[in-house]
């Protein structure tokens, strides 16, 4: 039996794995890879969640099924967060969605709305589900160039009007991963009146709308007027609390994609651990110090990253959001291109990156860089990778 599964036959081979097989491979030699690859996060959960946790799982009746789209509790507290963080007022029995992180939301939520052959216009570069999700689902992805939203917001005009079948969904992401670009409210008003003109659905990920370093805030999607008749958001705690492997998220906003959601996820599973749910409720409902704490030390590994890397000769734009920097290559290894010089890097340098083409074709010529590893780890990197950009630093 030799004949490859559909779906599998849509998908390319994950560009990340052969910089993870070169990187398993040096650790196995004892090599110290310093890993900025991943977003990750590296600091602990706050210790409130983490007793909340314990607490809730004390319940004997914890170990129960939970229910798919959330527990009431959860749904009201995600409800909270929107109408404290941007003004935006949500009904959580119909227009919130707990899902096991801000992935499954955004991939079973593209099961849910489109057909065969729908076409979907995406950023490029973009983080891979955006795209790939839709694919697993039967859709056609119109690629759009991505590098600055001005580029993103003419190509989506550009994409609606384009003869063939007509786009059905559009997809944003700002703050972006892999980019660091974020938007005002007037993009989003810009693309809310589109997706009316041409009668679009919009999917909008913000994932990481509390990681950011200017004064204001991202704002939401769903602040625009109008914008619940045409839109959903995405949003997880990964990042706002360092819980990505606890995996919470949430869909937010339209209620008929909200409910095409949830009667998907009925099918599918029943919802995370309850005491998780629990715990991430009370992440919400609680304290919020220490989403200003995490954001801190973001800002400093930011800041940490740009100089030191200036130091060693590789100029890196600083990014104003997310915790990733978008780098530019270093000019003599342009022509290599972004896996080469990857790979190059791990094995010369022991520093590991992602390639920018490992996120669409309009990522060649960057990579992404994670803010996943501590300052002394940093300035460690930073002295690795002036050596490897300039061989007569090394040491007779």
């Amino acid at each position: 039996m030799t004949a490859e599964f559909h779906r599998i036959a849509r998908l390319p081979p994950y560009v990340f794995e052969e910089v993870n097989r070169l990187k398993a491979r040096l650790r196995r030699e004892g090599a110290d890879i310093i890993d900025f690859g991943m977003g990750n996060p590296d600091m602990p959960t706050p210790r409130h969640i983490v007793d909340k946790l314990v607490e809730a799982a004390r319940d004997p009746k914890s170990g129960r099924y939970s229910m798919s789209k959330g527990i009431a509790g959860l749904r009201r507290a995600m409800a909270a967060y929107y109408a404290r963080r941007f003004g935006v007022v949500l009904d959580p029995e119909t227009e919130v969605i707990a899902t096991l992180g801000s992935k499954e939301g955004f991939a079973n939520l593209a099961q849910a709305v489109t057909g065969p052959g729908d076409v979907i216009v995406c950023p490029n570069p973009a983080y891979p589900i955006h795209a790939y999700g839709f694919i697993m689902a039967g859709g056609v992805i119109r690629h759009v160039p991505a590098l600055t939203p001005e580029d993103y917001l003419a190509g989506i005009s550009r994409a609606a009007r384009e003869p063939g079948p007509a786009a059905k969904v559009v997809v944003v992401s700002y703050p972006s991963n892999p980019t660091a670009r974020w938007v005002g409210l007037d993009f989003y008003k810009d693309v809310v009146a589109l997706a009316r003109k041409h009668g679009l659905l919009v999917l909008s990920d913000i994932a990481y709308s509390e990681i950011y370093f200017e004064d204001d805030p991202p704002p939401s999607i769903l602040e625009v007027d109008g914008a619940r008749e045409v839109a959903v958001e995405v949003n997880s705690l990964s990042k706002t609390y360092a819980m990505a492997g606890w995996r919470v998220g949430m869909v937010v906003g339209n209620a008929r994609m909200c409910a095409a959601l949830a009667r998907v996820k009925s099918y599918l599973d029943y919802g995370a651990f309850t005491p998780i749910q629990v715990a991430a409720a009370a992440a919400l409902n609680g304290p919020q110090a220490c989403v200003a704490e995490i954001r801190e030390t973001y800002r400093s590994r930011r800041d940490v990253l740009i100089s030191a890397m200036a130091r060693a000769g590789w100029d890196i734009p600083a990014p104003p959001a997310s915790m990733f920097a978008w780098a530019p290559l270093p000019e003599a290894h342009r022509a290599g291109g972004s896996m080469l010089f990857a790979k190059r890097l791990i094995e010369q340098a022991s520093v590991a990156v992602s390639p920018g083409v490992a996120f669409g074709e309009c990522g060649e010529g960057f990579v992404r860089i994670g803010l996943v590893e501590n300052e002394h780890r940093i300035r460690q990197a930073a002295r690795n990778v002036k050596r490897f950009l300039d061989p007569a630093e090394t040491p007779a």
